[in-house]
């Protein structure tokens, strides 16, 4: 098969490099060392240095998702030409290529003023069509690729690593008991931060109660204004107003001590109980625990997040935030219809 084709490109090497690899399997009881006559098991390496694990777990869980996703739309597109008869390139013609509409001139050009080139319209024009035709046709097979997951009732039960993260009185936005916890790790000067945070305000609009969001200061140590930023916040949840200066921080970027004092006008704090817990560092002791927590962990940047304490990091969007927590909502919905059906025939069981 070649991975020249327009709608599949199998990359068997990696996906059966994912399905062979038996890394990170090991059962938590199994003996990993021995010291002196004592053995040494998963179990007790995870409690003593699992933070050194995570981001390895994570890196590799991220392969083998990605090699599984392929293995799996691969396979759905073969049924799928089977079932109407077709072969593969009909196929993407019927229900790809057909929904890939040729960009006009005036498309061509917006496409082209946001370019920062020197290069002429004309001499670009090939090129911003060729970009253009596989941003769509990217777009028309995803579509089409989620048609047929939903289709043919695709479920992936391939596990995240988790880590256990304790969040005390941490912020929470949302009820304690939300069938999905978010717990993010994050630095009020990192931009990544400062730009998922729209995404989980949208979860929130989206989703409701049955997400809480739990936050965690993390400030990098490149990040020398964050420190300061992150005992602001906490200053300003002692008067009630955590999320509201939270947010203000992520959307202004402004971090100066002085810009902390300014706010905290604007959203009509006691300024002399605000001035006197920042200056006085009544927030330190807080923000130092939760970084200590992370170090931990074994976290190495922000955003981080354990979504009802599966592991998540980088620049994710929301796509893909979205996608988790609908995972785990749908995991939960069917463990109770197993639950349902198991009832019956157990009390059937015990009649008999």
């Amino acid at each position: 098969m070649s991975a020249k084709h327009p709608l599949i490109a199998l990359g068997l090497g990696l996906v059966l490099g994912a399905f062979s690899i038996p890394a990170f399997a090991q059962n938590d009881s199994s003996v990993v060392a021995e010291i002196a006559g004592r053995k040494v098991t998963t179990e007790e390496l995870e409690q003593k240095q699992g933070g050194k694990l995570l981001q390895a777990r994570y890196k590799y869980y991220l392969a083998e998702r990605d090699a599984l996703d392929q293995f799996i739309d691969d396979q759905l597109l073969e049924m799928q030409a089977k079932r109407e008869g077709v072969t593969l390139d009909e196929l993407y013609k019927r229900h790809v290529a057909i929904n890939v509409p040729e960009p006009t001139e005036d498309q061509l050009r917006f496409y082209y003023e946001g370019v920062q080139t020197e290069e002429s319209f004309e001499s670009a024009r090939p090129n911003i069509i060729e970009t253009v035709r596989q941003i769509r046709t990217k777009k028309a097979r995803d579509a089409y690729i989620a048609e047929l997951r939903g289709q043919y009732g695709v479920v992936v039960e391939l596990s995240q690593p988790s880590a256990r993260v304790e969040v005390g009185s941490d912020p929470r936005l949302g009820p304690d008991k939300a069938p999905v916890q978010i717990v993010e790790f994050a630095d009020y000067e990192c931009p990544y931060c400062q730009k998922v945070n729209e995404d989980l305000i949208r979860l929130r609009e989206q989703f409701g109660d049955q997400v809480s969001i739990v936050y965690k200061d993390f400030p990098l140590p490149m990040h020398p204004l964050a420190p300061k930023a992150a005992e602001a916040a906490r200053c300003a949840g002692v008067q009630g107003k955590f999320w509201e200066f939270h947010d203000s921080l992520f959307q202004t970027k402004k971090l100066q001590v002085s810009d902390l004092k300014q706010e905290a006008v604007a959203l009509k704090l006691d300024p002399t109980r605000f001035n006197q817990c920042l200056e006085g560092g009544e927030q330190i002791a807080p923000v130092k625990k939760d970084s200590q927590e992370g170090q931990r962990i074994g976290l190495q940047g922000t955003p981080s997040f354990f979504i009802n304490g599966h592991f998540m990091s980088g620049a994710i969007g929301y796509g893909k935030l979205r996608e988790t927590v609908l995972d785990e909502l749908n995991a939960m919905t069917a463990a109770r219809k197993q639950t349902a059906a198991l009832v019956p025939a157990q009390t059937a069981t015990a009649k008999k």
